[in-house]
């Protein structure tokens, strides 16, 4: 899945000095403010992506001094997500509590029912998109994904496995993507979270994992483990990322990347999501934040308002189409 000058003269040099220290300054007085800590709902477990993401913002927040309250993380990873996202929806008009998205805020109701969707919470912004890495232990002879591909081929049908957080998401659409693009039979071994995929894997517990960057990076640095493609549209700009080849570009015709999103309850005010987007775009000036979207090879993408909800319904249709395809829609 893909989402995708002019000259200055030197008496406008001062002015655009203040706006850069305007865009990372504290929190000013707005017609809302929070008056007691904010509760970010993690809907996924500890060490994963998601859960990387919102203390970073925690800790940028109160680096910075962006808001005057405090801000308490909260894991609610149970029922795929589900536990945090009924959390959620069920505190009508609380200000103080928001939720960063993965996919699963499609997936989990696709895949299971659960009673609810995600126009059931305000939109807020995207942050980013993340990607997908194909990864193995550092051990194996794999030296790309064609390598990989052909071991599974020539291999018994499910003796490969893929490693990856919970059933039906994200991890487990793309492997089935996998097996129908290659022709090939893993099977596949879910997991709580990211962190945990990524330790099997150098365990050598697994075969491979399609985690994300920020999910792996450690055990690629420390020489455990070997990306062999990432499955965006486009190799991932960033140095340290920018050797790894397209799974396109390999011959594995599979494509995907994730939401990295922010969203509040139903019956919020327009001024109070109008806090948090201003809080949101601050964030992502400091230099805290632009070296963890290097770091972890996020494609930075803002969207809010209108632009966010139609991204958002795109992204709906084309979940479902993925997941009818796997065999993966509840009955």
């Amino acid at each position: 899945m893909i989402y995708a000058g002019r000259s200055l003269t030197k008496c406008m040099l001062p002015a655009l000095a203040l706006v850069g220290a305007l865009a990372i300054a504290p929190q000013q007085a707005s017609a809302w403010e929070p008056a007691k800590t904010i509760e970010f709902i993690v809907p996924a477990g500890t060490g994963g992506g998601a859960d990387q993401m919102a203390r970073m913002i925690q800790g940028i927040v109160q680096k910075n001094g962006l808001m005057k309250q405090s801000v308490v993380v909260i894991n609610k990873g149970g029922g795929a997500g589900a536990e945090g996202f009924l959390d959620v929806a069920g505190s009508k008009a609380d200000p103080h509590k928001i939720i960063i998205t993965l996919s699963n805020l499609f997936t989990t109701p696709l895949a299971t029912k659960v009673p609810f969707n995600w126009k059931d919470m305000t939109p807020v912004a995207m942050l980013a998109l993340d990607n997908f890495v194909l990864w193995v232990n550092a051990s194996t002879p794999y030296q790309t994904a064609a390598e990989y591909v052909a071991a599974v081929k020539a291999a018994e049908a499910n003796k490969f496995s893929m490693g990856g957080t919970g059933a039906k998401q994200e991890d487990q659409i793309i492997t089935a993507a996998i097996e129908q693009s290659a022709g090939v039979k893993m099977t596949y071994i879910p997991y709580k979270g990211g962190g945990e995929v990524a330790t099997q894997l150098v365990g050598n517990h697994v075969s491979s994992t399609v985690n994300n960057p920020i999910e792996a990076v450690s055990h690629w640095q420390s020489g455990s483990l070997r990306p062999l493609c990432v499955f965006g549209a486009q190799a991932m700009p960033a140095e340290q990322w920018s050797k790894i080849p397209t799974c396109k570009a390999s011959g594995l015709n599979v494509e995907y990347q994730m939401l990295r999103g922010i969203f509040m309850p139903a019956g919020v005010t327009a001024d109070q999501v109008a806090y948090y987007v201003d809080l949101f775009k601050k964030i992502a000036e400091t230099p805290e934040w632009k070296e963890f979207m290097t770091k972890g090879a996020f494609t930075a993408t803002m969207k809010t308002g209108d632009d966010f909800k139609t991204w958002l319904t795109s992204a709906e249709d084309q979940h479902k189409t993925l997941m009818t395809k796997a065999g993966f829609l509840a009955n």
